[in-house]
This record gives structure tokens, C-alpha cells and sequence, in this order.
């Protein structure tokens, strides 16, 4: 039964964004569409993505100096390993674990509202193909400018790390800079924006798709939502593993 209801789920969300990657009809209104969701989006993001890169940056710097304390190791191990951790990890998977319930949540509600008070009726009804209209600005908007988030989440969460090398003293600046700096590869940092751009996808199609098939009133928009954020969430972390394989080989 359980297995029944993913594939059918599964075959209506394939046709959902084959109806959503239509041509627009206007490509003017498309694109004054796509700006707006890049600011709904994206840019009122910035602050949530840069204070809590900041102090899992932060945290992480405080866990790997407690935990790597030994004369054994070089001196460019702490930085070293919290550059990795958010290059790797935190930047792209986390982060977009986080934007799950935030734009997850927003995009699955603002469809399911104009659902179920008949709004996507009405386009319909006018002729506009009301998924690609509505959906397809969102995962544009959102997918383009998530690399630009990533490169937020980094240089904010080694500025985390950096405050407290310099209001503490768990580590040295110097020795901070050192180790982020040392044995830099740059795939790390095209491995984590390809990775978000992925989970940016996940998080705007399958939160549309949720708003999209709404049924009911304003309390199924809020099981849409927490569905659309949950599955999200699940889905990240499948892919996330599956990308690792992939790209870190």
C-alpha cells in the first residue's frame, strides 16, 4: 500500500513538472515573476542563512579545538577540519535542511491558499496554465540564486569561526587563518554548489507540488505544508548521500 502511493505520488509529481517547464506564454511576465520570487526567496533568506552560519561556525571551531588538543596533530588541524565541514557539509546540506521549513513551508502555503480560494481555478479557467505560471518563476528564482546563499553560508560561518579565535582564547588567529587555508581544494567549494543547487530544486518543486494539489481548506494548507517541508527534508538527505557517492568518488 505504502509503496502503491509513492509510485502514484511519483508518476502525478513527473506530470506536475511536465505541465511546470512549459514556454511561458509572456516571457515579460515571467521574468518580472521570477525577480520577485529571487527577492521573496532568496534574498530575505540572507539573514537567517547568516546568523545561524555564524554560530554553528562558531561551534565548530570550539568542538574541533576541544576535541584535537594533542601535540600530535599539526597546528593547522582545527581550521583545516572547519573549513571542510562547512564546505562539505553545513554550506549545502544543511543549510538547505533549514531553508526547508522556511521557504518550503511559504511556497507550499501561498499555493495552497490561492488553491483552495480558487485562484488557480480562475487562471485556469482564463486559459494560463496556471503550473507553469506559478511554479516555474519559484524553482528559477530559487535555484539561481541558491549559489549565491552558499557563498554567504561560507564566508559567514569562517567569520563565525574567526570571532571567536579573536574574543577567546581557544586558538590563535594566526594559527585560525592558517588552517583554513592550508590543503585548499577548490572542488569542495563547486562540490557543495552543486549539491545545494539539487536540494534548491527538491525544496521548490516538491513544496509547489504539495500547494499545488491542496483539497480542502485552510487546515489542509497546513498539512500541505508540513508535508511539503517534511518530504523535502527526507529527499534532501537521500540525495545528499547519493551526490556524495557521485561526486566524491
Amino acid at each position: 500500500m505504502i509503496l502503491t502511493k509513492a509510485l502514484e505520488d511519483l508518476g502525478k509529481y513527473t506530470l506536475f513538472l511536465k505541465r511546470a517547464f512549459g514556454l511561458p506564454d509572456r516571457w515579460g511576465v515571467f521574468a518580472r515573476r521570477t525577480v520577485k520570487e529571487v527577492m521573496k526567496l532568496g534574498i530575505d533568506s540572507i539573514p537567517l542563512v547568516m546568523v545561524v552560519s555564524v554560530f554553528i561556525g562558531a561551534v565548530c571551531i570550539i568542538q574541533m579545538q576541544l576535541n584535537f588538543e594533542s601535540p600530535m596533530l599539526p597546528a593547522y588541524t582545527v581550521g583545516l577540519a572547519t573549513r571542510d565541514i562547512v564546505l562539505l557539509e553545513f554550506s549545502n546540506s544543511i543549510m538547505c535542511l533549514i531553508l526547508a521549513g522556511k521557504v518550503g513551508s511559504s511556497i507550499a502555503s501561498e499555493i495552497g491558499t490561492m488553491r483552495v480560494t480558487e485562484q488557480i481555478d480562475a487562471l485556469d479557467i482564463m486559459g494560463v496554465n496556471s503550473t507553469n505560471y506559478l511554479v516555474l518563476p519559484k524553482i528559477v528564482g530559487f535555484v539561481g540564486f541558491m549559489p549565491v546563499l552558499v557563498v554567504f553560508c561560507i564566508a559567514t560561518s569562517l567569520a563565525g569561526g574567526w570571532l571567536v579565535a579573536v574574543f577567546t582564547d581557544l586558538i590563535s588567529v594566526s594559527r585560525y587563518l592558517y588552517g583554513i587555508q592550508a590543503l585548499f581544494n577548490e572542488w569542495y567549494v563547486w562540490y557543495g554548489i552543486i549539491k545545494s543547487v539539487v536540494f534548491a530544486f527538491i525544496i521548490a518543486s516538491v513544496s509547489s507540488y504539495f500547494g499545488y494539489n491542496v483539497k480542502g481548506g485552510a487546515l489542509e494548507v497546513g498539512k500541505a505544508s508540513t508535508n511539503a517541508v517534511v518530504s523535502s527534508s527526507i529527499l534532501i538527505l537521500l540525495f545528499d548521500v547519493i551526490l556524495t557517492k557521485l561526486l566524491l568518488q
